[in-house]
Order: C-alpha cells, then structure tokens, then sequence
C-alpha cells in the first residue's frame, strides 16, 4: 500500500506509525482521526504486508487488528517486538477477544489495547502516550548510552589517575628519602626549630651532638608541643641560650646569626625562618677549634713581629750598655773612692747586669735556635737535669713540693735541649709564683701520646683568670707587681716551642691551679732531620 501522510503539506512530522488491518475502512478510520496529530502514518493490509513495511518504514508506534487473515495481530506484534523492540505496540479487540488480551500480555508486551468500536479522543490520547512513550525510552536509552560511555571515561581516568597517583607517590617518597639522606649526611648539626624552642626535626649530626639527651627519634612525635627543647638537648640549659637568634629570624623573616658559648665550646648558630608560620632552620657550627687556630695564628705572627723588633732593639741597647759596666767596673778599681760613691757604682754594675740579662733574654726571643746546637735527646734527661736546678731555687721556699713524674722507655727527640730546659725552668717558676704564701706542690710530668711526647708542669696554685688566658703568651705582658716581671718569659717559651714544631696547651681552673702542657713531635727518621 502507498505511503500516505496524515499532516498538512510542509509540515515536520512528530512521529513515524504503523497502521496494520484486513478492514479498508477501519484503516481510513483511523487514518481520519488520527491526522490531527501531525504523524507519518503508513498502512498495511494483513500482517506479511505489515513485515515487509516494518523493514523499509521502522516505525515508531504500531496499531495491529487482532482477527486478521494468516497470521493473527498477537503473532504479527510478537514479530515487531523482535524486529523493532523499542516501537510501542497497540492492539485492536472486540468485546470476545479477552483470551488474546492475555495472550498479547504474555508474548507481545502489548503498550495499550483499543476496543472496537473506539472512542476517538481516547484513541488520539492513546498513540500520543505510545509516542511519548517511545521517545522516553529512547531517551532513556541515549542517557543510558551517554552513562555508560561517561562511566567508561570515569573509570579510564580513574584508572589513569591511580597511576599517576602511584607514580607521584613513589617520586615523592623517593624525594622524602632522598631530602632525608641528604639532611643526615650534613655534617654540621642542623635542626627545625619551633618559635617556643621545640625541635620539630633533626639530623644525625645534631642527635650526635645531643647525645643521650634525646630518647627517641624526632620524626616520630606529632603532637604540637610535645617536642624536646633545642637548649635541653644540646647544651643541658633549662632556659634558651643567651643571644640565641631564633627570635630575631623568626621576627624579621629573614636569616639570623650569633656566636653561643656553651660547655666550654664556641658555636656558630644561623637560624633561616621557613615559609611555615613559626618554625626556622637552625645550624651549629662549632668553631671552637677555629678560633684556637686563629688565635695561634695571630699569636705566631705577633711573635715574628715582636721577635724582629726585640733583635733590633737588643743589638742596640747591647753596646752603651756594655759601655756603661765596663766604665763602672773600671771606676770601683780607682784608689781612694769613699764608701758613698763604691756604694753608687755598686748600683750601677748591678742594674747593668740586670739591665743585660733583659738584653739576653730579648735576644734569645727573637733569634730561632741555631741548627748546630739541635741533636737527639732523651725528654726524661732535660726533664732531671731542669729539676736539679729548680731545686736549688726551691731551698728557700720549705713549703713547696717538688714531684718529678718520667714516663719509662720515652722514644728520642730532635732539638735543643738546653731551650726546652729554658722552658721546663720558666715554667716551674711560674708555678711557683702562683703558689699561695701556704705553699703548695708543684709537677713536672712527662709521657707520650700519639706520634708526640709531652712535659707538663702543673702547680696547686690560684690558677688564671679566663680574662688573661688570651694574653699570657703576649710579650711584656705579666700579672705580677711591677719590678718583678717582664712578661718575656711565655713569651719566649712559646716561641722554643713553636721552634720545635711543638704546641703549649693551658688548662686552669680558678682556686685549683693550672697545667701547662708541651707537645713535641717525635721525628720519623732523626738522620734525615736537620
């Protein structure tokens, strides 16, 4: 059967629908009422006729007679149900078809039966409902399709994500590591240190340094204030260090930096505040041994410097002073000299003499040991024959001890032995000098350590004042009454000693006393030494 559309001529059909009966005139019927609804309709005389334009229309809606020649419409609805599952399906009955409505449910899913004869307006609203309720389905089966292709993108990026989440976390736990190792293999103490003193975090360097003070490791605690203090852990204080910078840093955002002096070390501290609100990286870098070095340094070149002025000055002094005792020797011989003027003259020699013996000595500071006079010695040798002749000086002072300790089998040395005795002898009289008016002991010590031998004279005297401890090698410097001291005696020994290649360490403790200690190196091959 030809085509026929039931809207006006121009118009957009809403729908596409099949009309399948045996009855001429039920179709035109039909047709008739339906055409308001702006549908393309098409017809079809028996069910084989409504197959073949099932394949070549696809229709949305299908409107099927019950009692129909061949197959019947529940065989013919059960065949677009296969073909065309989404199209709705409508069923004409008469008033004895009951057991094929049944049939129709059970096999065809039938949308809506419509009895004959048929109402007109529940007809209209009938294929109006199939048709909206195909285009639900259809959209419901786009939004299914548009779901399940959303799911599918979802569960790719899921999938694309949980990779990328893995690879991030593995970089950034290898970045963890890594900032880890790096911060342990510092070897200066390093620490993140909260505003109130708390230690947040530290490296191996600064657990080092804490000691047994700290008890567990620092990455382990989280709770916020639960962490030990930086000046309980390093340096044992109950309250933060004086000068410490932290404050500052953590004040001004910017780095900070100060000397702290703690349990007799010197400590360069930087604090550099972090972007998290309160908390700064702190370093403490010792320089105690920085500063020794330095001091050394500037001491051997304070000696160089003095040492060249005291030859020039010596060598000048050393002529009209020689000048001078002679005349006053010469004039104690002339005859006839009254009491008076002997006893001058007297004076004079003797101030000469002293006067010469300070030359001596400013000589002997400022030239090196000649390398004739340097041979192998024994230590234990030097050291008797210094205390034989401090032990004649001592003959006057009954309340001071005198003990004399050698270590055994001391290996040979290089150099001259008649300065180190110099040495050991202003030592001893140091010693002395510092002794209280009750007397005391005094000791001289020897041994070996290392690849070095050592003397050592300690006293049981007042000791020295930590104000003077930078000065007592300096020349001319001396804490005794003026007239009893020049102050060249340290001086000169440290300058022997340095000569030697040795160094001179000084320990003292106020009330107790002090230890001067002489290290000299034992030489490797005394014939290849000079």
């Amino acid at each position: 059967m030809p085509l026929e559309l039931a809207q006006t001529q121009g118009a957009v059909p809403r729908g596409r629908l099949l009309l399948v009966d045996d009855e001429e005139y039920i179709l035109k019927s039909i047709r008739r009422v339906l055409r308001r609804g702006d549908w393309q309709i098409e017809t079809a005389s028996d069910a084989e006729e409504g197959l073949k334009a099932l394949e070549r229309f696809t229709p949305e809606v299908v409107i099927s007679d019950f009692r129909m020649p061949g197959m019947n419409g529940v065989e013919f609805l059960s065949r677009v149900k296969a073909q065309v599952p989404r199209a709705q399906r409508i069923m004409l009955t008469g008033q004895a078809d009951q057991q094929a409505i049944e049939e129709a449910i059970n096999r065809s899913e039938i949308f809506r039966f419509i009895s004959k004869p048929w109402n007109d307006s529940h007809l209209v609203l009938t294929v109006k409902s199939a048709f909206e309720q195909y285009a639900l389905q259809a959209e419901n089966e786009r939004l299914l399709r548009v779901t399940q292709q959303q799911n599918e993108e979802l569960r790719r990026l899921n999938a694309e994500l949980e990779t990328r989440v893995a690879l991030r976390t593995h970089l950034l736990s290898q970045a963890k590591r890594e900032w880890e190792l790096s911060f342990d293999s510092i070897e200066t103490p390093l620490a993140v240190v909260r505003r109130d003193f708390g230690v947040r975090r530290a490296n191996r360097a600064y657990s080092d340094l804490s000691g047994d003070r700290l008890k567990e490791p620092l990455s382990e605690l989280s709770e916020e204030g639960a962490e030990p203090l930086c000046h309980k852990l390093l340096f044992d204080r109950d309250t933060p260090c004086p000068g410490c910078p932290l404050p500052e840093a953590l004040e001004s955002g910017k780095g900070a930096r100060a000397e702290i002096s703690q349990r007799g070390r010197t400590y360069a501290m930087a604090a550099y505040p972090l972007t998290t609100e309160g908390r700064a990286v702190c370093s403490y870098r010792d320089i105690s041994d920085e500063r020794e070095m330095t001091r050394r340094l500037i001491d051997t070149e304070k000696m160089a410097a003095v040492g060249q002025l005291a030859g020039g000055v010596a060598h000048e002094i050393n002529n009209p002073l020689g000048g001078i005792l002679a005349f006053a020797q010469l004039m104690k011989r002339d005859e006839g000299r009254n009491a008076s003027d002997l006893e001058s003259l007297d004076l004079i020699e003797e101030s000469a003499l002293r006067c010469k013996r300070i030359v001596e000595s400013l000589l002997k500071f400022s030239r090196h040991s000649r390398t004739e006079d340097r041979r192998a010695f024994q230590l234990n040798k030097c050291a008797e024959d210094s205390a034989v002749l401090f032990g004649a000086q001592l003959k006057a002072y009954s309340k001071v001890k005198l003990e004399l300790r050698l270590a055994p089998e001391l290996p040979e040395l290089f150099g001259d032995p008649s300065q180190l005795s110099q040495v050991m002898l202003n030592l001893l009289q140091n010693g002395l000098h510092a002794l209280p008016p009750a007397g005391g002991v005094l000791c001289l010590e020897t041994g070996k350590e290392g690849d070095r031998c050592y003397f050592r004279v300690a006293d049981t005297g007042t000791g020295i004042e930590e104000r003077y401890l930078g000065h007592i090698f300096e020349p001319s410097f001396t804490t005794k009454p003026p007239g009893q001291g020049t102050g060249l005696g340290l001086s000169i020994a440290y300058r022997i000693v340095e000569d030697h290649g040795g160094i001179i360490k000084v320990d003292t403790q106020m009330g107790e006393g002090s230890r001067f200690t002489v290290y000299i190196p034992i030489p490797l091959q005394l014939e290849r030494l000079p």
